[in-house]
């Protein structure tokens, strides 16, 4: 008997994991202690357990590739999905602080796996809370691309120290970003978009992109289309804001 036949959580069409089923608030507060566990540092993260394909045997995990793309808040894994064919030698984690959106994402990617064999092996996805154990995972440097898609705006202004965007966090971000590396946000809250790029725009290591090059990048074009949020935002006719900057070379 099939799982789908057994498991009303997966659809029977597709054998994707259903929706529905995983909901949960569309956002969590990153400054409230959340139990799960969190790797001390960088090389205590065994990626043989979200990269098999990669990393045949644990003992191997030190001399083999490193992940070059966070998604950070990545949600239902849309963004990973569509980065996954495109950059299939790329490893790619998705970052979600909700644990039933995690679980989703999971099991969405397992099930890729099966249904498409050789394909989607390169993107996992934990969950952590990303404002406060980003060293935890990524050394310096090692960083290529980091995507913020539709954070939580976190209107109140009491609360702009929640926001995963801010003048302290670009330090972190900054330092496990390799020197040309891109960080890629986009929101449809304008006040969010302008804090975003002002951070940015304001911040000693990193430059705005020039128009040719956002023109030749086809992550771009993925931001306000390989999401939920972002389909729900062009289904509306809603206006999105992208602040897209380069990780530079310290000053001398």
């Amino acid at each position: 008997m099939l799982e789908s036949e057994v498991n009303p959580t997966i659809s029977k069409s597709t054998g994707l994991p259903r929706k529905r089923f995983y909901r949960a608030r569309a956002h969590s507060n990153p400054l409230s202690d959340s139990h799960f566990p969190v790797p001390v540092s960088p090389r205590h993260v065994d990626y043989s357990l979200h990269y098999p394909h990669f990393f045949p045997l644990s003992d191997q995990v030190q001399n083999a590739k490193r992940v070059r793309f966070a998604d950070v808040g990545c949600g239902f894994g849309g963004l990973l999905i569509s980065l996954s064919t495109l950059f299939p030698e790329t490893l790619m984690i998705g970052m979600e602080l909700r644990d039933k959106v995690t679980e989703y994402v999971k099991e969405r990617i397992l099930a890729l796996r099966v249904a498409n064999p050789g394909q989607y092996q390169n993107i996992s996805v934990v969950r952590t809370n990303s404002m406060k154990y980003i060293p935890n995972y990524f050394g310096k440097g090692q960083l290529l691309k980091m995507f913020f898609l539709f954070p939580d705006p976190h209107f109140k202004e009491k609360n702009h120290r929640r926001r995963v965007i801010s003048p302290h966090l670009l330090d972190e971000y900054s330092y496990v970003l390799e020197v040309g590396g891109i960080i890629y946000t986009i929101t449809d809250v304008e006040e969010l978009g302008e804090w975003m790029k002002s951070c940015l725009e304001n911040h000693p290591m990193f430059e705005s992109l020039k128009d040719e090059e956002l023109e030749a990048d086809p992550v771009v074009k993925l931001l306000s289309t390989a999401t939920e949020e972002g389909q729900k935002v062009a289904r509306n006719g809603g206006q999105t804001f992208q602040a897209i900057y380069r990780r530079i070379a310290p000053p001398l």
